[in-house]
This record gives C-alpha cells, structure tokens and sequence, in this order.
C-alpha cells in the first residue's frame, strides 16, 4: 500500500528525538520530569460518545474492528472491501494510502452527513464482551484522567517507543478525538462494580457479533451514578493491560496543549475501558518466542549448560508440564522431542541477571529468558528478525518453528498480581512479556475532544 502522508509525525515538548525507549518511556509516562496535568486519584469522567449510525454507515459489525495494533495489511484491505465508512480509515489512515489530516476531514464528513452523531448529554457507558451467553469482560468507558507515573494512579508496565507514539499523537492532533480506548484493570468489587452490572441488566443501547463474541454497550447517564463512580475510584488505582503507546499519546498531547499554554482541558483526559478485576478477572495469555535461525537440538544442548533438560513424549504432554512446573520454566518446541527448562543454575542467574531490578522482576520468567537464554546461553540477537513471537497459542508457536525449522519457546503467562508489584515499583516487565485480553472493539465508541459540556 502507499504509505505517503501529508505531514510528519508529531513532536512531543521536551523529548528530544534521539533517545531509547527506557529513557522516552521514562520521561512521557512522567517520572522523569515531564509536564503533568493536575495531580489526583484514579478518575473516569462521563463524556458525550460520538457512535456509528447503522442506517447511514451501515452494518456495526462490518464497521468496527479489533485494535489497530492487531491489524496487518491484509486485514486493512479485506476491513476496506467490507464497507465505506470503516473505523480503519480514521485510526489507520497510513495503512489506507491516506494521511493524518485525510483522517480528520473524514472524521468531520462523517459526523456531517450523519454516519457518526454525537450523543445528546455526557455518559459513561458499559462495555461487554461474551462468548456463548458467558461474561468474558464487563467494564466502563469513559474519560481518563491522565496522571504522571509518579503519582502513582495509572501504572504502566511495558516500555514504549518513540515512533508509534508520534505517530498516534500526529492522528490525535489532526483528528482531535480519541478514536479508540485503551484498557486498564483494578482492584474495586464495590460501588462501581455494582452500577456495571445493574447497568447491564436493561437492554443494550448496541448489540453486535464479532470475532467470535457478542459485544454489548449500554449508557448510565445519571448525574448522581457518575458521582457514586467518582468516590469509590478516587482512591484506587489502574494498571495498563493495553495500549501504552496510545496513553503516552494522552501524555504527549497534554504536555502539548501545557507548553502552548492552555492550561486544563479535554487532553487532560483519554478515552479507556476500565474493568474491575476482582468481578471480571483478565485473560493474561503468554506471549511465546519462535527463534527460526536456531535448530531445536542446538538450542537444547545449549540450554542443558544453565537449565535442567526434560525430554517429553508428545507436545500435549509437554504443555501439560509446563504449566505444572515451578516458575522460571520454558518448553522447547519445533524438533522431534519436547524439551522442559527447569531449575535454572542460581550461579548462572546470579551472573547475568541485571542487579538493577527489583528480586521479583529478576524473577519473571520472561526477564529469565532474555537474559539466561536468549543473551547468554543462545547469543541470539533481541531483534524481529531473529526472534518472532506468537500470542496464546503453544501448538502455533510450536508449528511455525517447524515450518521454519526453528526452536518455539513456549512460556507460562505471567501472573496479574506480578505485572501490578512490578510496575507498582516503577518497573517495567520485558518486552512482549503480557497479552492481556479480551481487548475491546474499536468504534464502538469514540470520543472528541470538546464534546464534554
């Protein structure tokens, strides 16, 4: 596809454009001196939600999409061929040929000839997705207050990278909206919780199939239930289960409008679902490894150095082990013989561990794998080409390292209440270490920024 666009991406004040992502991450989620809106806890504004209007852009499903990040080029042609006014052109204008300012142009063409309409008064609204009549997520959409790292409220625990970042803040600047929200889990299972489900009771404002589930939204616009929201959030705080790249954008668009000097606003908000743990518990699946450049039986005999070495019978059995096993431990997959990793050699770990790290950072399996046996034991390069990856799925893990005659390392998810100790510490676990899911559908919902009146 034609990648041109009409302008470059965005510059964020106060970050220089030569910098890692350690140190971008730092400064944009606000530990490192970046401008900051007002201080406070865990907030969840109401706001009035730009929706499709099915009788002018036609079918819910054919319009809306998973996350922009899950969606290669294919998949941006074949959403294209399914209908005119589909979420991608705005979110992915790149990937359509078109530029950011083509996206904000479309965006107001939608809203003038009434594919999109703006709802009448400030909501928040209830998102669910199930699959056959089972609750897999139920949680609220609404504004997020944007809050430094520092204070401790919102809590990410993945780096970012500068490009993906100036590019989101190039589209959220040209169309000035938030066109999809991120996702954030806590821990509530009281008020907020209780307005969710009650809310979820009457009949849905949409009700759509897609991706194998049925995705439902309902509108709680009464004043006095945003209030009741707004005091059992005020103490709590929220980890980022997805899209880090979109809340630095939050943060980079905010510390924008506060170098131009225009004080509070609707960019000291960002659109998110926020789900109650305690009540709807995340899917936290494993992010496996597939190294094609590396045969199975030399990444074994490698591995035997600093691990202890299992031959299994049969890949089923080799899984069902692994998930038994006491953590750091990994399954090598993609030769004749499934191999389990287990008991790392204490010396070994004591050597190449970074010392910086907290303890239980240096024990996350994917922190081990990196170091251990990706740097140490493999001396395999931590780049895309060397090392691809591969969400939930062992058995897809394992037939593509065989396809390419590869080693797939499979992995046991992390644990929720790991990921949360470790970025309550300001850490942050490995790349490619958490998928947290279900992810809500893009264009269910979308927020503008000077709707909230």
């Amino acid at each position: 596809m034609d990648d041109t666009v009409d302008e470059p991406p965005g510059d964020i004040p106060g970050i220089p454009d030569d910098i890692g992502p350690e140190e971008f991450s730092a400064r944009v989620f606000g530990s490192a001196g970046f401008a900051s809106g007002p201080s406070g806890g865990l907030e969840l504004a109401p706001f009035r939600g730009v929706r499709f209007v099915p009788e002018v852009a036609g079918d819910l499903a054919a319009v809306t999409t998973p996350p922009y990040d899950l969606i290669d080029d294919t998949a941006v042609r074949r959403l294209l061929a399914s209908g005119g006014h589909n979420i991608v052109r705005l979110n992915m204008p790149r990937a359509t040929g078109e530029g950011y300012a083509d996206a904000g142009r479309t965006l107001r063409r939608w809203l003038a000839d009434g594919a999109l309409a703006i709802d009448p008064e400030p909501a928040l609204y209830v998102y669910e997705a199930s699959r056959d009549g089972t609750v897999l997520q139920r949680g609220l959409i609404g504004g997020l207050g944007v809050r430094a790292e520092a204070d401790r409220t919102v809590l990410p625990h993945e780096d970012v990278f500068p490009g993906p970042v100036r590019d989101r803040l190039a589209l959220m600047a040209a169309t000035e909206a938030n066109l999809e929200p991120i996702f954030l889990v806590y821990e509530g299972g009281a008020d907020a919780a209780r307005i969710v489900d009650d809310a979820a009771r009457a009949d849905p404002l949409l009700e759509i199939a897609a991706d194998g589930r049925t995705h439902r939204l309902w509108r709680v616009t009464d004043p006095s239930l945003h209030d009741r929201v707004a005091a059992d959030l005020r103490g709590r705080r929220a980890l980022i289960a997805d899209g880090h790249h979109r809340y630095a954008t939050y943060r980079a668009l905010q510390a924008r409008h506060r170098a131009a000097g225009h004080g509070a606003g609707p960019w000291d908000r960002g659109l998110a679902l926020l789900v109650d743990s305690t009540r709807y518990p995340p899917h936290l699946g494993a992010i496996h490894r597939v190294l094609p450049g590396l045969r199975p039986d030399d990444a074994a005999d490698r591995a035997r150095k600093v691990f202890r070495v299992t031959d299994l019978p049969d890949d089923d059995t080799a899984v069902r082990a692994l998930a038994a096993a006491p953590r750091p431990a990994f399954l090598l997959g993609g030769g004749d013989v499934p191999r389990l990793l287990t008991d790392p050699d204490p010396g070994a770990l004591a050597r190449v561990m970074p010392s910086d790290h907290s303890p239980q950072w240096r024990r996350l399996d994917t922190a081990v794998l990196d170091h251990l046996l990706i740097e140490d034991a493999w001396n395999v390069p931590a780049n895309e080409n060397a090392i691809e990856v591969v969400h939930d799925d062992p058995s897809a893990a394992i037939d593509r390292a065989r396809r390419t005659g590869g080693t797939a390392v499979v992995l046991n998810p992390l644990r929720v209440e790991d990921v949360l100790a470790v970025a309550d510490r300001g850490e942050r676990v490995p790349r490619k270490s958490t998928s947290f899911g279900p992810k809500p559908r893009t264009g269910l919902v979308l927020r503008l920024l000077g709707t909230e009146l």
